[in-house]
């Protein structure tokens, strides 16, 4: 493997031979530990639920107040978002940040607009830091120049690029240390828990520690709930210094639609993320069982930055690693190893999870979520989207749009525009369908075009409890 690695950056020009190396060295700790562990990473007879103390409840923390001077606080924070994935699985070409989701406004214009609005109101500073990779950094970048006169200082670092590797000869496909024509396939992002060590050799943790922050708040930039907290950073700030929470991670209660969430564990007295990937083939059912293992991890994370710095330097954050395994379009079979970012819990000093409302997670992953955040059961305010005062419960409906939906824009051409889902619980629409203006959902309901039919539900139609299925055109005469 050193071998191939030292021949890829013979290929590279100086300055790109020194941050890859700088890469490398990060692959071939992460190779290295991958050759020498086998088996399963956990012993599942040592697996306990956690003690009760170590994840609190958030109203608890809610009912600590807030200090006189919370802009104090907020001038030692940082928000970090993860900005490494395209938007390919919505059938988006560049960066999944850059997708509109509401009113015309990106991923992106939401976050910035939500940290700008924190800064006028608090008349604080906090700057906005994206981990972008290879494949979102040049659009990103571009992007980032609208934003100047926004009361947000925002810098971007890049995570590692990674190369993949044969799965039968274990060493790297690539050819060259080029992201174009054969070795487009040839490289990786290795997953957020990459977060460490690139946002040390970036050089942008020096400098926001030297501007004396001392939190980041971290989450995907696609979790719409995962606004700055001003409760939780509180009880990060008020603890003495010797009892300092160095992680918080923020846990929700788990739903079916969940099962396959990363959970909190007490193992070896430490608490410890779960993630399915490492669990052995004969508990995963137990594993998603909603009463053994009742939360799950949002990805919303506040990590100390000394912290982070301390165990950095000491190389003494040993990850997890999961091994995905692809196939690329020629039928080659690869694996790329990656690491998750809440998987560094077991290292920090006095870690703990907050167990928090549902509400601050909201992923858009799919087209059905995007439906969600879209429609009127959300307000937009000041970038952040709250449930509508006029829902009577609080749960979200369980929407499943079918593969004509799939790619954002089929789903846009199906909708005149977004249907009043207030008082909707279910949702599944399957097959060739579209929808006409003004038309609402209520309770249950399920519209199915069987192969070759369609159906065109009418304007101002108002579905309550009804299953429509057949073949209905409206066409423009």
């Amino acid at each position: 493997m050193h071998r191939e690695l030292e021949a890829l950056l013979a290929t590279a020009n100086k300055a790109e031979a020194e941050v890859s190396r700088k890469d490398f060295d990060g692959f071939k700790k992460l190779f290295h530990r991958f050759l020498q562990v086998k088996g399963p990473s956990v012993d599942w007879a040592k697996i306990n639920r956690p003690p009760e103390e170590s994840i609190q409840s958030y109203d608890r923390i809610k009912a600590k107040g807030l200090p006189e001077n919370i802009t104090a606080c907020l001038n030692k924070l940082v928000v970090v978002k993860l900005n490494g994935g395209l938007g390919t699985s919505m059938g988006c070409k560049g960066p999944k940040s850059l997708i509109s989701v509401r009113n015309e406004n990106t991923f992106l214009d939401l976050t910035v607009q939500q940290i700008e609005h924190l800064n006028k109101t608090f008349n604080a500073d906090v700057p906005l830091v994206l981990m972008n990779s290879f494949n979102t950094d040049e659009d990103t970048k571009k992007i980032l120049q609208k934003y100047t006169h926004h009361r947000v200082k925002i810098h971007t670092f890049n995570q590692s690029r990674y190369p993949r590797i044969n799965k039968e000869s274990l060493l790297p496909i690539a050819r060259s240390m080029g992201v174009n024509g054969e070795n487009t396939e040839a490289w990786y992002p290795p997953g957020h828990g990459d977060i460490y060590a690139s946002f040390c050799n970036s050089g942008v943790l020096d400098k926001l520690l030297a501007e004396g922050r001392e939190y980041i708040f971290v989450s995907n930039i696609d979790n719409l709930g995962a606004t700055v907290d001003l409760f939780i950073l509180h009880h990060l700030m008020c603890q003495p210094a010797d009892k300092r929470c160095e992680f918080i991670m923020e846990v929700t209660d788990k739903t079916r639609a969940d099962v396959k969430g990363g959970t909190l564990i007490q193992y070896e007295d430490h608490l410890r993320l779960l993630e399915i990937a490492q669990v052995p083939k004969a508990h995963v059912d137990e594993f998603k069982s909603v009463t053994k293992f009742k939360i799950f991890n949002t990805n919303n994370l506040w990590i100390s930055l000394p912290a982070i710095k301390r165990l950095q330097e000491k190389n003494s954050m040993d990850l997890e690693i999961i091994v995905n395994p692809k196939t690329l379009d020629g039928g080659l079979n690869v694996i790329q190893l990656e690491t998750a970012v809440g998987a560094a819990i077991k290292s920090f000093k006095n870690a703990m999870g907050v167990n928090v409302p549902r509400s601050r997670f909201l992923p858009v992953k799919t087209s059905s979520d995007l439906l969600l955040v879209m429609s009127n059961l959300y307000s937009l305010d000041a970038g952040s989207l709250t449930m509508s005062k006029k829902r009577e419960f609080p749960t979200t409906p369980h929407v499943k749009l079918g593969s004509s939906f799939t790619k954002v824009q089929d789903f846009l051409t199906r909708f005149e525009n977004i249907p009043d889902m207030l008082e909707l619980d279910h949702l599944t629409v399957s097959g060739d369908v579209t929808f006409g203006k003004n038309v609402s959902l209520k309770g249950t309901v399920i519209i199915i075009a069987n192969h070759g039919d369609r159906i065109d539900i009418p304007a101002g139609a108002m579905l309550e409890n009804k299953i429509v299925s057949g073949n209905l055109r409206i066409l423009d005469h």
